[in-house]
């Protein structure tokens, strides 16, 4: 089993989104076994460190890889889009204090001097919608919709509400949205492990399928992007746009195809002296 951040200094960062990325429910199994093998190949030949870049809980993403067999264990894992753990050498998750308390600071105070904006748009959804409105450790205000449809309706709604200089940010992936600062989301959250690497964007390589994807498929923070080949139409456009490479193969296949892309073979032809 792959465990820990190499002993060595690692010269690439891999950040793979999970659901819709890697991970695919009807798949058997759900992550290639393939991919667990380029990780193993490219850790030894680019001295890469690899994690898993999630919407996710850090205990709801251990659950998702444990049902999914995962042979190898991340060196690193960014949960809830915004807080940080480095895999220890005794196998424990150890989280980046530092980063994850002041994320948690200035969220909490983020979300108290938006009060009143943020029981409009409570209240809005409630009246208006069907969706369900969640409060509970961890995940101070967020909503769930019924239907994607519903949910783009309530982000159009929250959209012409909240100023465009405001701090107050959300992150979305299909029917689930969870408000924060704008400084702490997928994208900022890889800066920083790439910082305590001291590993530069043109040695980052991230892929993810969704809205909340975005910050992180950007090349002011990984030189190497791109998304699979079931990446919603907003993730797809962004990666087109901004020269990166989209996987014809979906889930961990495209995965293992974009690698590929950023990361070939080198040639094994011999040629006459």
């Amino acid at each position: 089993m792959l465990t820990g951040i190499p002993p060595y200094r690692p010269n690439h960062l891999l950040s793979f989104d999970f659901d819709g990325t890697l991970h695919n429910p009807a798949g058997v199994p759900p992550v290639s076994l393939d991919f667990f093998a380029l990780l193993t190949e490219l850790r030894e030949t680019h001295q890469a460190a690899w994690g898993i870049n999630t919407g996710r809980s850090l205990e709801y993403l251990l659950e998702g890889l444990a049902e999914s067999h995962f042979p190898s264990s991340p060196d690193f894992i960014i949960a809830r889009e915004r807080e940080i753990f480095f895999l220890a050498s005794d196998g424990t998750w150890q989280p980046d204090d530092e980063w994850n308390e002041r994320c948690e600071r200035e969220i909490g105070q983020l979300l108290v001097e938006s009060e009143d904006l943020m029981h409009e748009i409570r209240h809005l959804v409630k009246e208006r919608t069907g969706a369900e409105w969640i409060e509970q450790p961890g995940e101070p205000a967020g909503i769930i919709a019924r239907t994607e449809t519903e949910m783009a309706w309530i982000l159009r709604q929250i959209e012409t509400r909240v100023p465009p200089t405001s701090a107050l940010g959300w992150q979305r992936n299909s029917i689930y949205l969870r408000f924060g600062d704008r400084a702490f989301q997928k994208g900022s959250s890889l800066a920083r492990v790439a910082r305590r690497l001291d590993i530069p964007p043109a040695c980052i390589f991230a892929i993810g399928d969704s809205h909340n994807d975005l910050e992180m498929l950007d090349h002011t923070v990984a030189a190497m992007i791109a998304c699979p080949g079931n990446a919603v139409s907003e993730i797809s456009a962004h990666i087109n746009a901004q020269g990166g490479y989209l996987c014809r193969e979906s889930y961990s296949e495209g995965a293992i195809e974009a690698l590929r892309h950023f990361f070939p073979k080198p040639s094994t032809e011999s040629f006459p002296s």
